[in-house]
């Protein structure tokens, strides 16, 4: 019973998770592409403050859900595999996150929207390619634990 309900919570989280950068990356900032110079860059501050504290509470116990089932799960060889990669991949989000979007994260809510610094248009792509990056590994998180279950359902 153990193993089921941290299979089950690391599900959800990481639905969750994959659900709310999904959205963010191609719901919400694609919008944003729209919107005049001092609009964008104060949607993108207050987006910042929000997400700063939503996404740490999603991802950290999505991680540790999931070495949660990485040590306790007891699969077979193919689950563990899949699960390893859900996993890997939430490390990998979790390293571009805090090496890549974070600092950028931090340097724009610095920015005057009626005078933003004369490369905020550059760092906005480059935080979007990461952005990208992190994004499909959510995605991709959720997708190997969706298998892993499937693979344990069929009896694999």
């Amino acid at each position: 019973m153990f193993q089921i309900t941290i299979e089950i919570v690391c599900l959800f989280l990481a639905g969750i998770l994959a659900g709310e950068e999904f959205v963010v990356r191609y719901g919400v900032h694609v919008s944003m592409s729209i919107l005049d110079e001092q609009s964008h860059i104060k949607a993108r501050q207050a987006l910042i403050l929000r997400l700063r504290v939503l996404v740490p509470a999603i991802i950290l116990p999505t991680i540790v859900s999931g070495v949660a089932l990485l040590t306790f799960g007891g699969s077979t060889r193919s689950v563990f595999v899949f699960q390893c990669a859900g996993v890997l991949a939430l490390l990998f989000l979790m390293a571009f996150t805090l090496v890549g979007t974070v600092p950028i994260n931090k340097g724009a809510l610095d920015w005057q929207p009626d005078s933003p610094p004369s490369n905020w248009k550059v760092l906005v792509k480059r935080w979007g390619r990461l952005d990208i990056i992190r994004s499909s590994a959510a995605i991709l998180a959720f997708l190997f634990f969706l298998i892993a279950v499937a693979l344990q359902l069929a009896g694999n």
